[in-house]
């Protein structure tokens, strides 16, 4: 199953980068010359998704401003947040807009290299709520982990600390919007905590690891990271 639509959490703040970036919307950070954003569109369109969603909050003219200037052919919408949400409540506002049963969600200030046909079809064929990318790392801190169970489905987040390896996850998930919307959630949660972590054991929540390229624009260091790693990107 292709996975033709995408939302987009673009509100972030960017609070940790603000030594390295001037007063923008994380996803509007300046990477080899181009706003992370770009990346992240050029991979989605170039991997067949169609319809765009962007859930939007934080000084979200310079988004508007950044579309409308380099994407203005591209099918998007703008979900606008009238104050922070958190991840949940972004998603969730955003998804009221979508127009496909099963939808990509991803965070704006992560690239992950991940095959959209592999997720789709791996969702699909397990008839999941929620289907996690997950990236296999080694020998890091910054992350929690995510345990699987044989058949794929989730079994444990674990908290951040140090492992010598283990499965983070990506932050690119797909969703299936409906289910996700008949959830009694409130209109402001975490994603992550509220949704993963309180429903896997109840919901048929899986997790593909893709061992893609995976950057996090979080923090200085990985910002700075990227500025080398993502010059021959578009």
């Amino acid at each position: 199953m292709a996975l033709k639509e995408a939302i987009i959490l673009a509100g972030g703040l960017g609070t940790r980068l603000r030594s390295a970036v001037p007063d923008l919307p994380k996803c509007m950070a300046l990477v080899a010359g181009k706003p992370f954003l770009h990346y992240v569109i050029s991979y989605l369109q170039k991997q067949g998704v169609e319809k765009f969603i962007f859930a939007v909050g934080y000084k979200h003219e310079f988004i508007e401003e950044f579309l409308a200037k380099e994407f203005s052919t591209i099918n998007y919408l703008l979900s606008v947040e009238e104050e922070p949400l958190g991840t949940g409540g972004a998603i969730k506002l955003a998804c009221k807009k979508a127009s496909e049963k099963t939808i990509l969600a991803l965070n704006g200030d992560t690239f992950f290299k991940i095959k959209l046909n592999k997720l789709g079809l791996f969702h699909d064929m397990c008839g999941a709520d929620c289907t996690l990318s997950l990236k296999p790392m080694k020998n890091f801190d910054r992350y929690g982990v995510v345990d699987l169970n044989k058949d794929y489905s989730i079994k444990d987040f674990q908290e951040k600390k140090y492992y010598e390896s283990g499965f983070i996850n990506g932050g690119a998930y797909a969703l299936h919007s409906a289910k996700f919307l008949e959830e009694n959630l409130p209109e402001k949660f975490s994603f992550e905590k509220d949704y993963l972590e309180k429903f896997y054991s109840e919901r048929h929540m899986f997790g593909v690891a893709q061992d893609e390229y995976f950057i996090d624009i979080g923090i200085p260091a990985d910002y700075e990271r990227a500025q080398v790693e993502m010059k021959d990107e578009e």
